[in-house]
Formats: structure tokens, C-alpha cells, sequence
């Protein structure tokens, strides 16, 4: 039931944010790749929510085996919408992104998205050295949790304060959602960690 509960709640969670940001009236004044930009970012925050879901096998239908490629897959496009989100905020403004990624940005949501991308892009190119460099597999899943904590957290941190496209409320309510997937997932992670630190 708990289990139930907490799938409709990510479920609505990310319907009502995804909803309430397409219904903003700030969009009336952004050009189209700033809001793809913003859309992308938004996506890449929601499938957050779908990687605690798939990491414990919460999704209906799914068996552990499935689970885990799908978190593969998941993390996969999850990376992908980060770098359309950078890519289209360069293209609407250079020299703003440039300072974000140089750690230079004046606004301190500016430095935890600078952060939270560099935690994302490190996450992907482990997981792509994992299959290729066995000696860390023993220590992929502790450095995944941490680099996860990182992402989770840095992210949280540079979407609050911003005012925009995405309403208050649900966007409180995503982020309070995405920091409660990770507190479930995180026993599956560090159990993975010990049971890898012991091979």
C-alpha cells in the first residue's frame, strides 16, 4: 500500500508540474529555445522521480532485471535532457553560461545548477567506464550514491529559487517528492555498496 501511495503521489507530482509550467504566462515571453531549454531542465527533474521507482523494482509490471535497465535507460535520457537544458540556455545567452560553468555565475542557483551538471555528466561517464574498467565495478555503487546525493541535492538547490516557468507550489512539492525517492532508494544503495566493498 505505502508502495501504491507513493507511485500516485510521483505520479501526480509530475503531471501538476509539467502541467502548471505549460500553463504559465511568462512563456507569452520567451522565445521557443529558451522554452524548450526550460521544458528539458523540467523533464530532467521529473525522471528523478522515476529512478527511485525503478532502482527498488516499484514499478508495476516490471522485474528487478527490467528495473535496472530501465534506471540505465532512464539515466540515459536524464542526461540527455541536462545537456539540451545547457545547450539551449548557450544558445539564448553564452556569456550567462559560461559563468555558470566556470563556477563565476553572481547567483548561487547559478553555481548548484553548475554543480548538479558536472555531478550528472560524472555519473554518465562512470557508468560508461564501468563496462569497460573492471576494477570499478567494486566501487561503482558507493561512488554512484554519492555522486547521486550530489545531483539530487545541488538540484533542489538551483531550482527553488528561481522564478519562472515552473509555479511554486508544485515545484516545491516535485523537489520535496525528488528528495523523498532518493531517502527511499538510498538502502538499495548502500546495501549495493557494502555487498561490492566486500567482493
Amino acid at each position: 500500500m505505502a508502495r501504491s501511495a507513493h507511485q500516485r503521489q510521483e505520479g501526480g507530482g509530475v503531471a501538476l508540474t509539467l502541467g502548471a509550467a505549460a500553463l504559465s504566462p511568462l512563456l507569452a515571453w520567451r522565445d521557443l529555445v529558451y522554452i524548450a531549454a526550460g521544458f528539458a531542465g523540467i523533464v530532467a527533474l521529473c525522471l528523478m522521480l522515476v529512478q527511485p521507482l525503478l532502482i527498488r523494482a516499484w514499478l508495476p509490471g516490471l522485474t528487478p532485471p527490467r528495473a535496472r535497465r530501465g534506471h540505465r535507460l532512464v539515466g540515459q535520457v536524464l542526461t540527455v535532457c541536462v545537456l539540451l537544458h545547457v545547450a539551449g540556455l548557450w544558445i539564448t545567452s553564452p556569456p550567462d553560461v559560461i559563468d555558470v560553468l566556470l563556477f563565476r555565475s553572481p547567483t548561487p542557483f547559478g553555481i548548484w545548477g553548475a554543480i548538479a551538471l558536472w555531478s550528472v555528466l560524472a555519473t554518465a561517464i562512470l557508468a560508461l567506464l564501468r563496462t569497460r574498467w573492471p576494477g570499478l565495478r567494486r566501487h561503482w555503487r558507493g561512488a554512484h550514491g554519492l555522486l547521486t546525493f550530489a545531483v539530487v541535492a545541488a538540484t533542489v538547490a538551483h531550482v527553488l529559487p528561481i522564478a519562472g516557468t515552473m509555479e511554486p507550489r508544485t515545484k516545491l512539492a516535485l523537489c520535496g517528492l525528488v528528495i523523498a525517492g532518493f531517502a527511499a532508494a538510498l538502502p538499495s544503495l548502500v546495501a549495493g555498496a557494502r555487498r561490492s566493498g566486500t567482493r
